[in-house]
């Protein structure tokens, strides 16, 4: 067990409703009427906010002050489940890469100790797919039969991932996926480039989740091969299969590997799509240079065009095209439609 870890950047109660207005009014019809369910699963992408709702929620049942709507921030309590060191508030983490029957066998012992003392108890399990069998197994007779008024809060992007039996005795609350700038807010909050940030920001949540450190080297130099690639295409056709022979290929080896690569291609071309309509919500800010000079030569039909052929080549990929003969395909499309 842990002390609790907001992810990025700490909200209140009014701030979160602006984001997740969905979420946070269904959990303020609940606490008002009385009707709050024993357990929870918050079900949604990094960033989406499960776990400062979930903050959020315990303080708005511990509060002490007299607004009764949202919690204050400031009493004794908030403060307390604010830096993790409520008594009647416990949080489980991974321990490496699973949470074992160990911890929550240990959260069982703290919460039937504590639960001599009147009040609610409630407790925060991060990352709750990543329960062994026998860990889940052993969190399921807690949540049916709990020493004291208990509410259990289990957060997860992969909820297929738990046990049925979890699932079916909570209930599930989905959150809005975050917004591109929110989570390339929390890359920046890990010290990572604003030019990777705004890529990681647009890629699945395992290129930007948890192992995101030791993506970045390898996002860096794929960011690079799609640089010269497409400057290639467009100026230096001749180079173009050369370049995808020594570079491409042997970078993007497999086909998880290349279709990121082709997300890439498409985040470029979206790109030079924004600029035409004067946007700059860019993938690639630092070559906004480069992007405005084909903007400038490529109609938006082209382009429309161009964007469908990656599109193409994703599907394609997905059907066990040779990953050669798909390249070699869609860059000739491309550059023969220059």
């Amino acid at each position: 067990m842990s002390n609790f870890e907001i992810e990025g950047f700490i909200m209140n109660w009014e701030e979160m409703r602006q984001i997740q207005p969905t979420v946070m009014t269904m959990l303020e019809k609940s606490v008002e009427k009385n009707r709050l369910a024993h357990a929870y699963i918050f079900e949604g992408r990094r960033g989406a906010g499960k776990k400062q709702t979930a903050l959020l929620l315990t303080q708005r049942l511990m509060c002490t002050a007299q607004d009764h709507e949202k919690p204050c921030g400031e009493c004794r309590e908030c403060k307390r489940i604010k830096h993790g060191n409520h008594p009647d508030v416990m949080t489980l983490e991974p321990d490496g890469t699973t949470i074992r029957k160990a911890q929550v066998e240990s959260l069982q012992k703290e919460f039937t100790y504590r639960g001599m003392e009147p009040g609610l108890k409630v407790y925060i399990v991060n990352d709750a797919d990543k329960m062994t069998a026998s860990a889940a197994n052993s969190l399921l007779k807690f949540l049916e039969e709990p020493e004291s008024p208990t509410l259990a809060l289990l957060l997860t992007e992969n909820v297929h991932f738990m046990l049925d039996t979890i699932r079916s005795r909570a209930q599930k609350i989905t959150f809005a996926p975050p917004s591109l700038e929110r989570r390339a807010a929390i890359f920046l909050e890990q010290d990572i480039n604003p030019n990777i940030a705004a890529l990681l920001a647009r890629l699945p949540d395992e290129w930007g989740g948890g192992n995101v450190l030791e993506n970045v080297e390898w996002i860096v130099h794929a960011r690079g091969l799609v640089i010269q690639l497409t400057e290639e295409v467009y100026h230096r056709p001749q180079q173009m299969l050369l370049t995808l022979q020594e570079k491409w290929l042997p970078h993007f080896k497999d086909r998880e590997e290349l279709d990121i690569g082709l997300d890439l291609l498409l985040f470029w071309h979206r790109d030079v799509l924004a600029l035409k309509h004067r946007e700059n919500d860019l993938a690639f800010p630092d070559q906004k240079e480069k992007l405005e000079q084909e903007a400038l030569h490529m109609s938006e039909t082209v382009l429309a065009q161009r964007l469908q052929w990656i599109l193409q080549a994703k599907r394609r990929l997905r059907a066990n095209v040779n990953a050669q003969l798909l390249m070699e395909h869609l860059l000739l499309r491309l550059q023969e439609g220059s």
